[in-house]
């Protein structure tokens, strides 16, 4: 149903890789997200959430490059081990903070930058304005459901992401005490397609609907993704899963699990996507004055 569309939105959607260092951790943590292109000039949208990563990486290196200047010049004190509690106190350092994030994207652009990123006001949703000297590497931008067309409930239709992090492209180099790429090509998880059919509208504490909610979830790493139909037009974008407690709980129930009795708890809930919706990503590339296009 949806084959010639995965093909069409393929071609404005792209992957961002981000690895995470934490301090006191010796693992690198890989992660994924998504973003898709709406006009030729190198503007795309995501989460803010998604967003948010790009604009607080810089800061949050600076803190971890400050705290390490300083513990530098007490790590052979007799009261060190006193000295270091104050000085991960003074820069909110604990065991599992993040200390590095970076992020790669993926097949957008040759020689980027830099990014210019606007968050909405209200809502899980940035702007990103890609500067580059080098080449696009995106096709036709997306096109969105025409203003004044209301998907119904019921209506089939798709999202794509990239959920899985599959990349190896990263390392420590201990000689700068830092994460990086290794240069190398990443390994690019082929992108995964999710259906579902329209369930309902979310609103806000106004009442506005400014989300559809799909029957199946989003998962982790489609964040950013495009919402669309079997022609490949965008009716929004994934941005959370809704947890519904189904009300079908079983405590300690008796189980045969093989050839054993057991007691069995269990909780079940109902994973749905939310989705932001096109009006609402429409109206907030007009009030940027940012150029899109709408399905005829």
């Amino acid at each position: 149903m949806f084959v010639e569309a995965i093909e069409r939105v393929s071609e404005f959607t792209r992957p961002t890789h981000i690895i995470t260092r934490l301090y006191h951790q010796a693992d690198i943590l890989t992660g994924a997200a998504t973003l898709f292109f709406i006009n030729e000039e190198g503007y795309a949208i995501t989460c803010r959430h998604v967003a948010e990563i790009i604009v607080n990486s810089g800061a949050v290196q600076q803190n971890y490059n400050q705290f390490m200047a300083e513990y530098r010049k007490v790590m052979r004190d007799p009261q060190q081990k006193q000295l270091l509690k104050r000085l991960e106190q003074k820069y909110g350092l604990a065991l599992g903070s993040v200390i590095t994030q970076k992020m790669d994207f993926i097949n957008c652009f040759d020689n980027l930058t830099h990014i210019d990123v606007t968050y909405h006001t209200k809502y899980d949703l940035a702007l990103l304005r890609f500067r580059t000297t080098g080449k696009a590497h995106y096709g036709r931008p997306a096109e969105f459901i025409a203003d004044g067309q209301i998907p119904k409930q019921g209506k089939s239709l798709c999202r794509l992401g990239y959920p899985f992090a599959e990349f190896t492209n990263y390392r420590y180099n201990s000689e700068i005490d830092d994460i990086e790429w290794d240069g190398t090509m990443p390994k690019v998880t082929p992108a995964f397609p999710i259906d579902g059919i329209l369930t309902r509208y979310i609103g806000d504490e106004t009442g506005q609907a400014f989300a559809l909610e799909m029957s199946t979830p989003g998962l982790v790493g489609q964040s950013g993704g495009p919402l669309f139909d079997t022609k490949g037009v965008v009716y929004g974008m994934q941005q959370s899963t809704r947890h519904l407690h189904l009300g079908f709980d079983m405590i300690n129930r008796d189980v045969w699990v093989g050839t054993h009795r057991a007691k069995v708890s269990n909780h079940p809930f109902l994973h749905v996507g939310v989705c932001i919706s096109a009006d609402i990503i429409k109206d907030f590339l007009r009030q940027q004055n940012v150029k899109f296009y709408q399905a005829k």
